[in-house]
């Protein structure tokens, strides 16, 4: 059977219709999930991902629950266009000479999650601190404790006062603080991800030439993205601390990946590392899902349909 040629323009498109759609779906529980892996005992204000969600909405309105969700529409369709499209550029070429074993699927998956941290670290960074301002907005009024003395109470910065400030103090590394635990969370996933989903979604087709139907795609898409972003959890709730810039008084900094993960099992105990993994589940399985929908219907292709055809 001859190699199917692949077309790197209508996968960006693909990847990156789905992951505004997915990100528009669930980002309020994205939000809990940050807010929930950034508290630490002493400073708990938020029992769960309901009881998060209810108090930002009482607290900030409806749309507090996307605050950083402009950061995230913008930068999430290359982030999810790049993933999606290297992982079937690699899987491409290394099936080329011969059957792709599970090995090479892991290693397409360990390639696409390398090339996103290009985008997807600078868009968590600015994303976290957003979506943490509301936290200690309210640990503020609910435990003035919390509060180094003499702090004012300061307006929530937009993005691109976060973006200016970031690289004016530290430059480009401003923007990229946190890759090492970020590579440590999206290789890893992808390499979970990406095997799990395209064995899943085999199981489906009707015969072997043929595609799944879309709702296998979907239902493969779901069950592969929450197990694998359960599997990282613990790296994520560590590139959540290392990345939020601002604390509460009582609250722990870190200097690096190590120092994190022994200031978190000292001070908080392993129980610490699951912390938001519900809501990161809960985030994945839809975003993926939808992501697999889109990517399999080939809504990029039938967009490209419609521009006009080269002669030679």
């Amino acid at each position: 059977m001859a190699n199917k040629q692949i077309s790197l323009p209508a996968k960006l498109i693909n990847g990156g219709i789905a992951g505004l759609i997915g990100v528009t779906c669930v980002f309020p529980i994205d939000l809990a999930k940050t807010r929930l892996q950034n508290q630490q005992n002493g400073s708990r204000i938020y029992t769960s991902m309901s009881d998060c969600l209810i108090k930002t909405i009482r607290s900030e309105g409806y749309f507090g629950m996307y605050r950083g969700a402009a950061v995230n529409l913008t930068l999430v369709t290359p982030e999810k266009a790049i993933k999606l499209a290297a992982n079937d550029f690699f899987r491409h070429h290394l099936s080329k000479d011969g059957k792709l074993t599970l090995f090479k699927e892991m290693l397409a998956g360990c390639g696409a999650g390398t090339c996103q941290v290009i985008v997807t670290t600078p868009m968590e960074m600015l994303k976290i601190q957003l979506q943490d301002a509301g936290r200690l907005a309210a640990q503020r009024k609910l435990m003035p404790q919390t509060v180094a003395a003499g702090t004012v109470e300061a307006k929530s910065p937009t993005a691109m006062q976060l973006t200016r400030q970031l690289l004016r103090e530290k430059g480009i590394a401003g923007l990229y603080k946190g890759l090492g635990a970020t590579l440590l969370r999206d290789v890893p996933f992808s390499m979970i991800y990406f095997p799990l989903f395209a064995n899943l979604n085999d199981l489906g087709k009707r015969d072997t030439d043929g595609p799944a139907p879309f709702y296998v795609s979907f239902i493969s898409g779901c069950i592969a993205g929450s197990t694998a972003a359960v599997a990282v959890n613990p790296v994520d709730v560590i590139k959540t601390r290392l990345q939020s810039l601002t604390r509460g008084s009582t609250e722990d900094t870190y200097s690096g990946v190590t120092d994190c993960i022994r200031k978190i099992m000292r001070n908080e105990g392993p129980s610490a590392f699951l912390k938001g993994a519900y809501c990161r589940a809960l985030v994945i399985a839809p975003l993926f899902g939808i992501a697999q929908v889109v990517y399999f219907l080939g809504v990029g292709e039938f967009i490209l349909s419609f521009s006009p055809k080269k002669h030679s």
